[in-house]
């Protein structure tokens, strides 16, 4: 058999022990460091090797994941080790803004690249686990078996390293946009006196539904051209003005409501009514203030 190539896992919190835990059971020799040593020790009782010291934990292996609590917590930990990284792949799977893996880019010193994990601890190392990789393509493809054995469903973006933490925010922004209305659906259903649980099985069946819309909408939204193939603003607008007059009714919050309402209120205005939802895009792309 042939053996697989050691990896380096930095920074034990949840994440981090579920990265090295995963890359354990797939057969790589593990080294791990974390500033509180205690945390390494169910990892070292599967066969993981607790390094003295980051240097120590850098040098013996080629490929170093770090998973800390800031990019500035990384930073503090690898920089003052110098030529250490030198020859090897550094990944950045700590949660952060573009503008602070391109500057890691810099400052690491070897070759780096960054990642964003769309996925919970136990998620890792299963096929559900969605993580974002960019990057120089050579140290991708270099390492590409350890990087899938994380996530099944692993995508590497390009060169630019501060494309994951794009893609990142941007689909931390998705899933919010989702959360906060199914919030605001379920205190309207409590406030006339219904269970939230009973909201579940419309809510996903709703999803799936406008996930079906994407594709076509972000065709358009490349296109420019926003033909309403489904629904025009105007009627989503109408719909909206219900949300927000069935909000005030029932004593709920309506911050959330009238703040959509009134973004499709301005595209109206504009001329928009008659387009497909997809050229609200043109009211996000600017700050509020650019807007003519």
């Amino acid at each position: 058999m042939t053996s697989k190539p050691p990896v380096t896992v930095i920074g034990l919190g949840l994440m981090g022990q579920a990265l090295a835990t995963t890359l354990l059971r797939d057969g790589h020799p593990t080294t791990v460091w974390n500033r509180t040593p205690a945390k390494a020790g169910p990892l070292v009782a599967r066969g993981a090797v607790l390094a003295g010291s980051p240097r120590e934990a850098v040098t013996a292996a080629p490929l170093v994941i770090v998973c800390v609590s800031t990019y500035e917590a990384a930073r503090d930990l690898l920089e003052p080790l110098g030529d250490a990284l030198d020859g090897r792949v550094l990944v950045n799977l700590t949660s952060g803004t573009s503008r602070l893996a391109r500057e890691a880019a810099g400052w690491s010193g070897g070759t780096y690249l960054d990642g964003a994990i769309m996925a919970g601890p136990a998620e890792i190392g299963t096929p559900a686990a969605v993580i974002l990789y960019s990057g120089p393509r050579a140290a991708f493809d270099r390492h590409e078996p350890a990087l899938r054995s994380l996530g099944g469903a692993t995508t590497y973006l390009g060169p630019d390293p501060g494309l994951s933490a794009v893609y990142d925010v941007a689909l931390l922004g998705v899933m919010w946009g989702i959360l906060n209305g199914v919030l605001q659906g379920a205190a309207l259903l409590n406030a006339a006196g219904v269970a939230a649980a009973s909201f579940g099985p419309p809510v996903q069946a709703l999803i799936g539904t406008v996930a079906e819309w994407m594709p076509p909408y972000l065709r358009q939204i490349d296109d420019g051209v926003y033909p309403a193939d489904d629904s025009t603003i105007d009627t989503h607008g109408a719909a909206m003005g219900h949300l927000v007059e069935e909000s005030e009714a029932l004593g709920v919050a309506t911050e959330l409501p009238r703040l959509i309402k009134a973004l499709t209120d301005r595209a109206v205005a504009d001329g928009h009514g008659g387009d497909s939802y997809a050229a609200m895009i043109e009211y996000f792309r600017k700050p509020s203030g650019a807007h003519s």
